[in-house]
């Protein structure tokens, strides 16, 4: 195929043939972000039954590991081989995932099942953002990119209540026995109606030693986060190699980047302004929900005193929040110029509710710690929409897959450094004594823990303040 081959002219869709397509893709995002949670409450039934409760953590880093350092590469795949084959080899590994998991007579073998839910999760969470794109154009995205956020944030909702059900009500095997029959009919759907999505693949040579590079690289930093004072001490040669493993490939990476024909991530994308900041508000913005989320229901145990399960319905706030300012807010933004406005005010507001959450750590009341999350996730729900937006507005379509897998890749992975971090930052100087001074000592640790998401999230306000408000593109205009 020739280099410069154009995409393949198509009949454009109407709202209604747009609207069922993105319905479709909505299960294989569903049960990509359902998998992260689902086995939270069943890993206690699952490490009796298996004989192996150590390994248990595994079961989760395994997923998130995989899923996250294959995410650039789904991207890359689906500019040159098409959205629809990319989505089909994605669900088709998460699939031979379910029938190991269902099959597996150990541990280990379970892990290796979760591997392949890993590598195949990875693409069907991004590749939903990407049919998107296809669909709808910059000054439309807005009016669809609250079904993909409802339908995330939902899933992992409701994952740690579902597997514990199933697993106290049925059997633990028979969530990945749901995983398929959810596989099966995601196939089904996607399979019939990605015919009608929009071609924009063109011919790319694929960087196979990038891929592996980044990859590798990405494996060795986050099993050295995943392992650094859990297993081994921090400062144990098995984390430096893996650090410094992290190190040599990651600079290897970086050259290749620099050298390849053509590199896994263009250049291109990298020098633009745009992409840039987009990366740094998605990165650190998301980077500090997602650490607030998962250490927010420890706060309310250990310092507030709820039960888990009160702990654990206190954060719906926080999803419905989160949401229904995303829908909203995508609702204008193809109306609006200065669309910057509407995330600039809503990160002032978030980051105003995290200070105060550390101020008053020690002192909050139930109700109070709630106006506080539903204030967090208003000020926060209008930035990931923006930042989809902006870069699908700033990129060449038939780059928009690397583009998307590239920001959900330093998404993930600074969530992961900063979930690492959060957890050192609650540790230390926890003492041992009564029972008073351990919560006093809690109520510092998060302190802090929230003081580093403000700024975090205050380096994604920088991000929208160094955006460059570029006019939003219409259907009929060109996209590259």
């Amino acid at each position: 195929m020739d280099a410069q081959a154009q995409p393949r002219s198509t009949v454009p869709l109407t709202h209604a043939e747009t609207r069922i397509i993105i319905w479709g893709m909505l299960l294989p995002v569903f049960m990509s972000s359902l998998d992260q949670t689902i086995l939270a409450s069943a890993l206690p039934t699952i490490g009796r039954d298996l004989g192996d409760v150590h390994s248990l953590p595994w079961l989760v880093t395994a997923f998130l590991i995989a899923s996250t350092a294959v995410t650039p590469l789904y991207g890359k795949i689906s500019d040159i081989y098409g959205r629809r084959l990319t989505v089909l080899i994605a669900l088709s590994v998460y699939m031979v995932g379910s029938v190991v998991c269902v099959a597996a007579p150990d541990m280990l073998t379970l892990i290796c099942g979760r591997v392949l839910h890993g590598l195949g999760g990875g693409g069907m969470a991004s590749m939903g953002m990407v049919v998107l794109g296809d669909l709808a154009a910059p000054r439309d995205r807005g009016k669809y990119y609250a079904y993909f956020s409802a339908t995330y944030t939902t899933a992992g909702a409701c994952g740690p209540a579902l597997g514990g059900f199933i697993a106290e009500t049925l059997h633990w095997k028979m969530i990945f026995a749901l995983n398929m029959a959810m596989g099966v009919m995601a196939l089904a759907v996607t399979t019939r109606l990605l015919r009608r999505l929009p071609r924009h693949e063109r011919y790319h040579q694929l960087d196979v030693l990038g891929a592996v590079l980044i990859m590798a690289a990405s494996i060795s930093f986050m099993l050295a986060l995943s392992l650094g004072g859990v297993r081994y001490p921090w400062a144990s040669p098995q984390i430096l190699a893996l650090a410094a493993a992290a190190a040599v490939l990651g600079t290897g990476f970086v050259a290749r980047l620099m050298s390849a024909p053509e590199p896994l991530i263009p250049l291109s994308i990298l020098r633009d302004p745009v992409p840039r900041c987009t990366l740094m508000m998605n990165s650190f913005g998301w980077g500090s929900i997602v650490g607030l989320n998962i250490f927010l229901p420890m706060y309310l145990q250990s310092v507030i005193g709820l039960s888990p399960t009160n702990a654990g319905l206190s954060l719906m706030v926080l999803m419905v929040t989160v949401n229904t300012s995303a829908g909203v807010a995508g609702q204008f933004y193809g109306r609006m110029t200065h669309y910057k406005l509407v995330p600039l005010g809503g990160l002032t507001l978030a980051i105003a509710a995290v200070v105060t959450l550390a101020i008053t750590a020690d002192r909050l009341s139930a109700l109070q710690f709630e106006v506080l999350l539903g204030l967090i996730g208003i000020g926060f729900g209008p930035v990931p929409p923006i930042c989809s937006i902006a870069l699908q507005n700033a990129v060449p379509t038939h780059q928009f897959g690397i583009s998307v897998g590239t920001m959900n890749f330093s998404r993930t992975l600074y969530s992961t450094m900063l979930i690492a971090a959060f957890g050192a930052i609650v540790l230390t100087g926890v003492p041992s004594g009564t029972t008073a001074a351990l919560g006093a000592a809690a109520a510092d640790g998060f302190r802090r823990v929230f003081w580093v998401a403000a700024a975090s999230l205050a380096i994604s306000l920088l991000g929208v303040v160094l955006l460059e408000e570029r006019p939003l593109k219409t259907r009929e205009q060109p996209a590259d």
